[in-house]
């Protein structure tokens, strides 16, 4: 669909921060780029963003949303000055220069990291726009049509057949069987912000389908635990190749977690995200 211009956007200053980057770095999928923007919903509200150098332009009236949404209060001087000084992170970081950790619906960001297992960024993304159409809110932005990620209480009435046919596969299950347990008050995300970390894993750790790595993807970037790692094959890769290569075995998953929470330091989490997108995006391009 072309592109109509928005002769009224709403200013949000944005320093040290890339949009495209943030978008395009793992952690959300269902933001579309749209015109000089990307058009896309925060919880249930539609927006559009568009950046103009250290300026977020973005539709009026959602000024607040955008800045707590791409997480723009975020002291990134002092978070990186945090990380140990090494050559690979600074590396990734110089990189990865303006990615911030987005706050994510808990909901949403649980079941779409339990739709993510063992797929591709493309893969996750085409799963995720599709359960939006099958069975999320229709949204209209002027000439856009969004559709919000859909409500517990909605996905607990579908069948496995036809979540299925989003192309879920064995994440169906997994999928159906989370949102009963929030919809039917087995499982009170709310609540896991407010617990100590490793309750708030425990409490995850319930779910079918979730492993350390859902979980602490959760803990990150849906209730803001800055100190926690997901480890996927590229933080296991990142990590294992450059600061524990000399383990003789491979070092399992819980290792690498263990060692990075502890060797980054209290925004982990954001050294995390900085390593992910450096070696996502170079390693099959010969970068290393």
């Amino acid at each position: 669909m072309p592109f109509v211009a928005r002769p009224a956007l709403e200013k949000v200053e944005a320093p040290d921060f890339d949009l495209e980057k943030t978008l395009n770095s793992g952690q959300v999928f269902h933001w579309t780029a749209h015109g000089p923007g990307f058009a896309g919903t925060i919880d249930e509200i539609p927006v559009y963003v568009e950046q103009r150098g250290a300026e977020l332009w973005v539709t009026p009236g959602q000024g607040a949303q955008v800045r707590r949404h791409f997480a723009l209060d975020h002291p990134m001087t002092d978070i990186v000055a945090s990380f140990p000084d090494d050559d690979a992170l600074r590396a990734a970081v110089d990189f990865g220069r303006g990615i911030r950790i987005i706050r994510q619906p808990a909901w949403e960001c649980l079941a779409t990291f339990l739709t993510s297992a063992l797929k591709q960024v493309p893969h996750i993304r085409a799963v995720s726009l599709a359960i939006r159409r099958r069975y999320g809110r229709h949204l209209r932005l002027d000439d856009l049509e969004l559709y919000a990620y859909p409500r517990p209480a909605v996905l607990a009435q579908a069948s496995l057949d036809s979540l299925r046919a989003c192309k879920l596969g064995f994440r169906a299950k997994n999928l159906l069987a989370a949102a009963r347990m929030v919809a039917h008050g087995e499982l009170d995300l709310d609540a896991i912000r407010h617990l100590p970390l490793e309750e708030g894993r425990s409490r995850l750790g319930r779910i079918p389908g979730v492993g350390p790595k859902i979980a602490n993807c959760v803990l990150l970037f849906a209730y803001e635990r800055l100190e926690v790692v997901p480890v996927d094959v590229w933080i296991h890769r990142a990590v294992s190749q450059t600061y524990l290569r000399d383990q003789k075995r491979r070092t399992a998953e819980l290792a690498v977690q263990a060692f990075s929470e502890r060797f980054f330091g209290p925004y982990a989490g954001y050294a995390q995200q900085f390593l992910f997108h450096h070696w996502r995006m170079t390693y099959r391009k010969g970068g290393r």
